[in-house]
């Protein structure tokens, strides 16, 4: 039997308060790059040359407020970076412009740091290890964990 095509996630599009707040957080923090953009509503960020993998507007949420906590929405948008070093590079942008982290952890597949974007989305800034690396079980199967992260080693290798 021939193997199905999987699914991939393509982007996240985000409502936002004030665009340019945004653009800036996402594209001279995170190192996305703008694509393209409408106006002074919505804009496309991408890496690698692809078209976007996020969109930022403010068609409803122009000067808006954050969500409130203990609502549904989005938990954290992921965002994958090539190596330790990309991710300590990262990691040091993001605390250099004031921002603080709300968590960090080794999950035994991937190491992760997480924060809250101007406009309190959730954050997740992260690197995975090899396949061939990752924990298992005795049946195989993945067993992720969730402990202390050095974050300051990580740093390190970014500078």
């Amino acid at each position: 039997m021939a193997q199905q095509p999987h699914p991939s996630v393509g982007h996240v599009h985000l409502k936002v308060a004030d665009l340019e707040r945004a653009i800036k957080f996402y594209r001279d923090i995170l190192g996305f790059e703008l694509t393209q953009r409408f106006g002074d509503e919505a804009a496309f960020l991408g890496a690698g040359g692809y078209h976007h993998h996020i969109g930022l507007n403010t068609w409803h949420s122009k000067n808006g407020a954050a969500p409130a906590q203990g609502t549904t929405g989005l938990y954290h948008s992921a965002f994958l970076y090539p190596d330790r070093a990309a991710l300590g590079a990262v990691i040091r942008r993001v605390l250099d412009a004031g921002y603080v982290l709300d968590g960090a952890a080794d999950h035994g597949v991937s190491e992760a740091v997480y924060l809250r974007d101007p406009d309190g989305n959730g954050v997740e800034l992260y690197r995975d290890r090899a396949p061939a690396d990752w924990p298992r079980g005795a049946d195989g199967t993945l067993a992720m964990v969730n402990v202390r992260l050095d974050v300051d080693a990580i740093i390190r290798e970014g500078s």
